[in-house]
């Protein structure tokens, strides 16, 4: 698994205190979005998942944009036709749930096309306020990618995401929160600090083998009955609970003081 640490990759991977920071890197083009940042990403995701240290993700964007879309540079040749046989519209072959670990985007500037689709992967978004956001590929002669017909629906309701995807339009980080996009808007500079202020906590406080239950609930109730989720939060519960940290958390709790976890995210398989 290839991981980079090179500070000058379209995609970095930093880990301080049981946080991994994903940041897209092309600030001279706002992070434009190209096959070799989908690959790191990809990587990126991988290392976080398995690495037992990492408790909680953050993908942000080198400052002015989170990501300003497709990257443009060969003009009207962005969007030719591709081999059908390896071409994939999501961007990323190991995307944000496959993580076992919560992931927060910290979109701390513009969020255009796919820069925006790559966020809505993840499981908590923070949003700058006075940034601009949208699925414009329909104004480019292409259509929404990254899942975004699955996943917007879900997050924002059919009507929002009628909206966005068919008309292409652009909207303010209030809108995005108005609509349902994110779960706090924020000024562009202090994005990155209040999801980093989340990711630490759920880094101290947050089992990793609950946290890697819940989310994989969550997700799955996208395209699952209340029967099924129902079963399925019974089956991780018999196996949270036989775990010492269902002992821990609690004895933490009642004794003030911060728990000792050592359930690991893959417990719960």
């Amino acid at each position: 698994m290839n991981v980079s640490t090179d500070t000058s990759a379209p995609a970095t991977l930093h880990m301080n205190d049981g946080v991994a920071v994903i940041t897209l890197n092309r600030p001279s083009v706002r992070n434009a979005f190209n096959a070799e940042m989908g690959v790191l990403l990809a990587d990126h995701y991988r290392h976080c998942d398995v690495n037992d240290e990492v408790r909680a993700v953050v993908l942000t964007g080198t400052p002015p944009a989170f990501c300003a879309g497709a990257d443009m540079s060969s003009r009207g040749d962005t969007f030719r036709p591709r081999d059908g046989n390896s071409f994939t519209s999501s961007g990323v072959a190991f995307k944000p749930w496959d993580v076992r670990k919560p992931v927060i985007a910290a979109v701390n500037g513009h969020a255009i096309g796919i820069g925006l689709t790559l966020a809505l992967q993840c499981d908590i978004r923070l949003m700058a306020r006075d940034a601009k956001y949208g699925i414009v590929q329909v104004r480019r002669g292409v259509m929404g990618d990254g899942l975004s017909h699955w996943t917007l629906p879900r997050i924002a309701g059919f009507a929002n995401a009628a909206e966005i995807l068919l008309t292409g339009r652009t909207f303010s980080g209030d809108e995005a929160r108005a609509m349902g996009l994110c779960s706090r808007v924020a000024p562009n500079d202090e994005v990155l600090d209040a999801a980093m202020g989340i990711a630490r906590d759920i880094a101290t406080n947050v089992a990793p083998a609950s946290a890697a239950a819940s989310k994989r609930a969550l997700w799955e109730s996208m395209t699952s009955t209340r029967e099924q989720i129902d079963a399925l939060e019974t089956e991780l519960h018999l196996r949270l609970m036989r775990l010492p940290d269902a002992r821990e958390g609690v004895e933490a709790f009642l004794g003030q003081r911060a728990p000792r976890w050592t359930g690991r995210a893959e417990s719960i398989e």
